[in-house]
């Protein structure tokens, strides 16, 4: 996994056109930004995948699982809601909520090679929306060209890990 910052969207959407050139497929792109609604929607523009894998922990995605049970049990409770709060806005806020809370992004970056102080400025510079995360993993390009890629729109370092849970 190669990881780098990038100060807006045509500076991530530079680096996402180089990379889909390389062979990084929208599957082994993902960007992180400061809120999820925001990470899909410049997924979409990027062709990348919401970041997920790299922001939310295991315990992220169990939390809004579970969230979205609770939902559904409280729906069967509350006649003439069901439909509205199973699959509604309240929903996917909640299961929002539940993956920015328990998602440790500094702990990720720590675990990619940041050293701590570095790590908590990049979760800063995403959180208040003044950068954009994108991720790459090099499965089929040379992460030397992927590296080099995201170096000539990033701000300027590009972290390079082996990724796995």
């Amino acid at each position: 996994m190669l990881m780098a910052l990038f100060d807006g969207v045509s500076a991530a959407a530079g680096a996402a056109r180089e990379l889909h050139a390389l062979g990084i497929t929208h599957a082994d792109l993902s960007v992180v930004s400061r809120d999820h609604q925001e990470e899909s929607a410049i997924g979409r523009q990027i062709d990348a995948s919401p970041g997920s894998e790299i922001e939310d922990s295991g315990t992220a995605s169990r939390l809004g699982e579970l969230g979205g049970y609770v939902l559904a049990a409280i729906a069967i409770g509350l006649p003439g809601t069901g439909a509205f709060v199973a699959a509604g806005p309240l929903a996917a806020e909640l299961g929002e909520a539940a993956g920015h809370m328990a998602g440790d992004l500094k702990a990720t970056l720590i675990k990619a090679g940041l050293p701590e102080s570095e790590a908590e400025e990049w979760r800063a510079q995403v959180e208040s929306g003044e950068s954009i995360l994108l991720g790459a993993h090099a499965r089929t390009a040379d992460s030397a060209r992927v590296e080099a890629a995201m170096l000539r729109h990033s701000t300027g370092r590009v972290v390079v890990s082996e990724w796995g849970d």
